[in-house]
């Protein structure tokens, strides 16, 4: 992405549910290198903060409701949790928590678009988010699924004020013209019972690599390494408790 930190409308952080913590913890552990420090206090509920080096990229966290899925959430920087909550809800969205006070972080609040994917809002208190983009083990793109492309949009644009840069096989998101972000359109190719959802994709220096590292770490591989227009090399991955994420490898400049 285009982005090097957060800033309002664009993705600022991205947290994993999962059905096993210490599980997701070991693995992220292989995969990316993190290290993952979980809060003590017991109303944080388990909320685990990974890190590359001494920066925060990601959280992982048990699952607080039995609705909620075992998958990886992308929150979106806003400025006023409840100025963005209320324009959520009047160009179709639905808020499903909050706006809420998380300590004195910030606030956050999660939603689903009028196509049912789920994402997240966050104001930013003492925490802005993650510290590094773009980096191996960071967060460096993020990508919608839905069914609903002419929908999803109409108000992503409304909600955000997101650029739109569309050719006849992609649409990227992005924030005063600095892409971060793209979104796919869900097509028979997707079985029924997959929903709409936003999919973060973190950088690693060799996706192959880590593709093999996934398998041999019982997750499983859904699209293998595949070299894209411009040469990134991509690939879409499963955790062992189900959890779907990408990983990619930018092309070296010169």
């Amino acid at each position: 992405m285009k982005l090097d930190k957060p800033v309002p409308g664009g993705p600022c952080w991205t947290e994993l549910g999962t059905s096993d913590l210490e599980g997701a913890k070991r693995f992220y552990a292989q995969v990316f290198g993190w290290r993952s420090e979980t809060d003590p206090r017991p109303e944080a509920g388990g909320y685990t903060v990974a890190h590359v080096g001494d920066t925060a990229v990601a959280a992982l966290s048990p699952l607080y409701q039995e609705s909620q899925p075992v998958a990886w959430n992308v929150s979106f920087a806003v400025t006023d949790a409840d100025v963005a909550a209320r324009l959520l809800a009047e160009a179709g969205g639905q808020v499903l928590v909050g706006p809420m006070e998380v300590f004195d972080a910030g606030r956050f609040t999660v939603a689903l678009d009028p196509g049912g994917a789920a994402f997240q809002l966050w104001q930013a208190g003492a925490f802005p988010g993650a510290g590094l983009f773009n980096a191996p083990g960071s967060l460096g793109w993020v990508e919608l699924l839905t069914r609903s492309p002419e929908r999803a949009e109409t108000f992503y644009t409304t909600l955000f004020g997101w650029t739109v840069n569309a050719s006849e096989h992609y649409t990227q998101w992005g924030v005063h013209g600095a892409d971060f972000g793209g979104m796919i359109a869900m097509d028979d190719k997707f079985p029924p019972e997959v929903p709409p959802h936003w999919l973060p994709y973190f950088a690693v220096e060799d996706v192959d690599a880590t593709a093999a590292t996934v398998t041999g770490g019982d997750g499983s591989v859904l699209m293998a390494p595949t070299t894209m227009g411009g040469g990134r090399r991509i690939a879409v991955l499963r955790d062992p408790q189900g959890a779907v994420f990408g990983v990619y490898t930018a092309p070296a400049e010169g």
